[in-house]
C-alpha cells in the first residue's frame, strides 16, 4: 500500500512513468536492481533522470547517471563524480542524510514546489527519489528524477543548491512486494 500512497501524491505524468515502472522492474523484491530498470521502457522520461551508487563501507555516493536536462540544469553530468563535488558544503549534510535515508530506511520520496536555488532564483517542479538494490533487499543507490520550472538557463550564473523543505517520505517495508 505504501507505493500506491506515493504514486497517488505525484503530479507529473514523466514521473509517474518513472515510479510506475520502478515498481514493475522490482518484481517479488523490495526494490528493483540497477540492472532489472529497462531505459526503453522510460526512453520519453531519461532526460529528467539521474541516479547515485551508494558505496556502504565508504558512506559515499557516487554519480551514475544524469539525463540532458538534469545536467544542463547543473552545468556538467553527474556520471562519475561524487557528491560533494555537485553541491555547496552548506548544503552537502542535508544532501547525503536525504540519500543515505532513500537507501537505508528504505524510502520513497516525493517534493513538490522549489527544488533548485541558483542565487536569488528558484526553480519549481516536482521530484522523487526512489531506492535501488542489487539483492532486493540492501539499498546500494538511488534512482532520481526531477521536472523542473527554470527561471534560468545559466549554470555560469552561480551554483545550483538542491531545496528539500516540505518534501515527503514513505517507508518502504522490505517485507512489501509488488502487488
Amino acid at each position: 500500500m505504501v507505493f500506491a500512497e506515493f504514486l497517488e501524491r505525484i503530479v507529473s505524468p514523466d514521473l509517474r512513468a518513472i515510479a510506475i515502472h520502478w515498481d514493475k522492474a522490482r518484481g517479488g523484491n523490495a526494490m528493483p536492481s540497477w540492472h532489472q530498470l529497462r531505459p526503453t521502457q522510460i526512453a520519453a522520461q531519461l532526460s529528467i533522470v539521474w541516479a547515485f551508487q551508494y558505496d556502504r563501507a565508504g558512506n559515499r555516493f557516487t554519480g551514475r547517471l544524469a539525463g540532458e536536462r538534469i545536467a544542463g540544469g547543473f552545468g556538467r553530468s553527474f556520471r562519475g563524480l561524487k557528491l560533494e563535488d555537485l553541491h555547496p558544503p552548506e548544503i552537502l549534510p542535508a544532501m547525503q542524510r536525504g540519500l543515505e535515508r532513500v537507501v537505508n530506511e528504505p524510502a520513497l520520496y516525493r517534493l513538490q514546489g522549489v527544488l533548485f536555488r541558483q542565487k536569488e532564483r528558484q526553480g519549481t517542479g516536482e521530484r522523487i527519489m526512489l531506492p535501488l538494490a542489487d539483492g532486493g533487499v540492501q539499498g546500494d543507490g538511488v534512482l532520481g528524477a526531477s521536472v523542473v520550472r527554470f527561471p534560468f538557463a545559466d549554470p555560469s550564473y552561480g551554483p545550483v543548491e538542491l531545496a528539500n523543505e516540505g518534501a515527503e517520505w514513505f517507508a518502504l517495508s522490505l517485507l512489501t512486494a509488488a502487488a
